[in-house]
């Protein structure tokens, strides 16, 4: 301060969490000190103090650990008819306290010591800020004070961080956190990706970037800056109630200790005021987890809010993970309700089979690995998770209606719409002519994974070619068995003149025109595949054949393998089905029956017709392996950090669950485990971030130890790089799999597929 100054200080000592203080006056000028006349908290939580002060003042906010101590500035204010307001910007209640100084105008003081009276900068908010030295900077690069919500928009750009897409992201720096006057500035984000262009464009501090990151990364000993993230969670609701939540993030491979997460956070909180509580250091790795927890008791003791991960997304009521826009009826499922394409549902809980649709809203969370959201993916289907979907009060007046659907990033628009509109929308996004999915049918026999081969798709589904493609890389992990190519199905259809029934049903124009009496004309059509169709007696001698060479007593697993999915563009998750065939079943030529008159569901129909894929085409082959039975865990990844893609932040994003309880159709209130998985250190090590924990394991535990997530790391290493040249794909390229811990707790690789991105 000025040492000239006359200022006078009131002193509040308080525990604050109990709201009761004790209030000292100290004497320092000729006129007493101000009386404070109320104590309130605001809406978010925070002490605010007011008192009475002469229009010649202005009033500073000190908080110290002692009464003897100046204390760290935290706020400053002018008075306003009479009375000055002044609010602690740090949400959390610990022990300390509270000073205000008051000063005249006419000999001002300096509080942050950079050279500048208070006044200059009260006068410039939009530059200045008495609470930090920074010196001030356009503001096209950025700024050193962040005083409203529209500020903080303005310097805000869309990024995507674990758990959380399309977010809003406002970068920060603090130079010389490691000194008792340290400089603090928010980045315009939309003009500087990197926080070391802005050092070296706008600060103008260091012309080497290896010195930068020297001073601000991965150590605690030559630490002299720290960078991080504002990010925006607009979809957060607190245990009180209230909307949104910022969270100051860093690097995640970046071990910040105690000592400069709470500078940071200190000089955050008080250049952005109007965050009232809403601010919240989130340490968002394991690295960063373990470096709290090593220094818990200090953040006990300190005012800083810290909000864990699970907490920050189990907490939040909207979700979009697939935005976009899309037309069609509103519907509420409930229960068996029959939908189709020109449907938007609300789902009460999530189905474990989704026809198409056009738009998706569940009331459950859901992942990006979720069945309802690869398909989403796959169609362009707008998908959104929305707490209390059903009776939300700018939804349920439009159930039953015709409307259109927005689905953004912090929220949704939705508007009734007009049937010329929906007969547009639906014209413009579905393919003009009709589409004939490749089908070899030269292959003629049962084949051993062990012989089958990427190229054999044509003939045998991608399914099994690509399993049989991961034997090549991976034979240990991989099961065995057999292929069943399309030949068999289009004989046993050819065989029982299913092709003629299956034609003449969809020329009926009941059939056409109402999907009940579709669906309800598939499930009979594939009664008739199941319970009336035979085999000829040299396919029945092949699958008994087949059947014989698996151990006897063993579950063997029948699986789909068709020419419209597992494809490049085109996943198809979820549309067909699977079956175990038990020991005690018999010839295994009931279970393919179940299998081939899966590509008549209704779903795979609707699905086919959307598209208008010829359905006389389509071809079902089956991939025959033994059954996993009494798995550890089971689980889906892909080849790519789907938060940060690109070249440099290699990684993979998995899914895990105990046991059975399987990711792709979750059991109604399962969570799973969803973490990335990064080389986030400019090294070689691999950092994990969660982004939930399962539900099901004790807290604390994880599904996956991490040894076995850098296993599962190598593997899908091995399988992306392995397929991408097969594929012949670009930087975006991935794979999806699907994985289990088997009973004698090593890995199994049951799938591949790329992702649809």
């Amino acid at each position: 301060m000025n040492a000239q100054a006359t200022q006078n200080a009131t002193w509040a000592a308080f525990p604050i969490a109990l709201f009761s203080l004790l209030f000292y006056n100290c004497l320092q000028a000729a006129d007493p000190a101000p009386v404070i006349t109320s104590v309130t908290r605001t809406e978010g939580g925070l002490i605010r103090l007011e008192m009475p002060l002469g229009e010649q003042q202005y009033a500073v906010l000190h908080r110290a650990d002692g009464l003897t101590a100046t204390g760290r500035a935290i706020a400053i204010a002018r008075p306003l008819g009479g009375m000055v307001t002044l609010t602690d910007p740090a949400p959390i209640p610990a022990d300390g306290i509270l000073k205000i100084y008051t000063h005249n105008t006419a000999t001002p003081a300096d509080t942050d010591g950079d050279g500048l009276n208070d006044l200059i900068e009260l006068s410039s908010p939009s530059s200045r800020n008495p609470l930090n030295p920074a010196p001030s900077i356009p503001f096209a690069d950025g700024t050193i004070q962040v005083p409203d919500s529209a500020t903080y928009q303005s310097l805000a750009h869309r990024d995507n961080f674990p758990g959380a897409a399309n977010v809003q992201e406002v970068k920060f720096l603090v130079y010389d956190v490691h000194t008792g006057s340290s400089d603090l500035y928010f980045v315009n984000s939309n003009r500087y990706q990197y926080h070391y262009y802005f050092t070296r464009d706008a600060v103008g501090l260091y012309n080497s970037n290896s010195l930068f990151n020297s001073h601000t990364y991965f150590t605690n000993t030559n630490r002299r800056n720290v960078a991080g993230s504002i990010v925006y969670h607009p979809n957060y609701v607190s245990e009180n109630g209230l909307p949104g939540v910022y969270t100051m993030e860093f690097w995640p491979a970046d071990p910040v200790a105690f000592r400069f997460v709470e500078t940071a956070y200190e000089m955050v909180a008080a250049s952005m005021a109007f965050t009232d509580g809403r601010l919240a250091y989130h340490p968002a790795s394991e690295t960063q987890r373990a470096i709290y927890n090593s220094e818990i008791d200090e953040y006990a003791k300190s005012h800083i809010s810290v909000i864990d991960t699970d907490d920050l997304f189990a907490n939040t009521v909207y979700t979009a993970l697939n935005p976009g826009e899309c037309y069609g009826t509103l519907k509420l499922v409930t229960g068996n309700e029959t939908v189709s394409t020109r449907d938007v549902v609300i789902f009460q809980t999530i189905p474990n089979e989704l026809t198409h649709v056009s738009g998706i809203i569940t009331e459950s969370p859901q992942t990006p690995l979720s069945h309802v959201n690869l398909k989403a993916r796959q169609n362009g289907t707008p998908n959104a998770y929305l707490k209390e979907a059903s009776s939300h009060p700018d939804l349920e007046p439009f159930i039953g209606q015709d409307i259109y659907l927005n689905i953004g990033p912090d929220g949704f628009e939705i508007r009734s719409a007009s049937q010329q509109e929906i007969d547009d929308y639906f014209d413009s996004i579905r393919p003009a002519a009709t589409q004939f999915p490749v089908r070899d049918l030269s292959e003629t026999v049962i084949t051993p994974l062990s012989a089958i081969r990427f190229a054999d798709s044509p003939a045998y589904g991608s399914k099994s070619a690509n399993v049989g493609q991961l034997r090549v890389i991976l034979p240990a992990l991989t099961p065995d068995g057999f292929a069943i190519p399309f030949y068999f199905y289009d004989a046993f259809m050819t065989h029982n003149g299913f092709y003629a029934e299956a034609e003449a049903m969809a020329a009926d124009p009941l059939f056409q025109s109402f999907p009940s009496v579709r669906d309800s004309r598939l499930e009979d059509f594939r009664e008739r595949i199941e319970d009336d169709g035979i085999l000829p007696g040299w396919m029945l001698g092949a699958l008994a054949s087949m059947y014989a060479s698996f151990p006897a007593g063993i579950p063997v697993r029948a699986r789909s393998s068709t020419n419209n999915e597992d494809l490049e563009g085109f996943n198809g998750a979820g549309l067909y089905d699977s079956y175990t065939h038990h020991p005690d079943e018999g010839h295994f030529a009931k279970t393919a029956k179940q299998v081939w008159a899966g590509l008549w569901t209704y779903r795979a129909f609707e699905e086919r017709e959307f598209w208008r894929i010829d359905h006389l085409t389509a071809a079902m082959g089956i991939l025959v392996h033994p059954n996993f039975d009494e798995e550890q865990a089971n689980g889906v990844g892909v080849t790519k950090n789907i938060y940060i893609p690109g070249p440099g932040w290699d990684g993979h994003y998995v899914n895990a669950q105990v046991g059975e309880n399987l990711i792709t159709n979750p059991e109604p209130g399962s969570i799973p485990e969803n973490y990335i998985i990064a080389n986030l250190g400019f090294g070689s090590e691999y950092e994990i971030q969660y982004i939930r924990h399962s539900n099901l394991v004790p807290e604390g535990e994880t599904v996956l130890s991490r040894e076995q997530a850098l296993e599962l790391k190598d593997y899908m290493n091995i399988i992306h790089n392995h397929f991408k040249s097969l594929y012949s794909g670009n930087s975006s390229f991935a794979m999806e799999i699907e994985f289990k811990v088997t009973a004698a707790g090593v890995f199994a690789i049951k799938q591949a597929r790329p992702w649809v991105d």
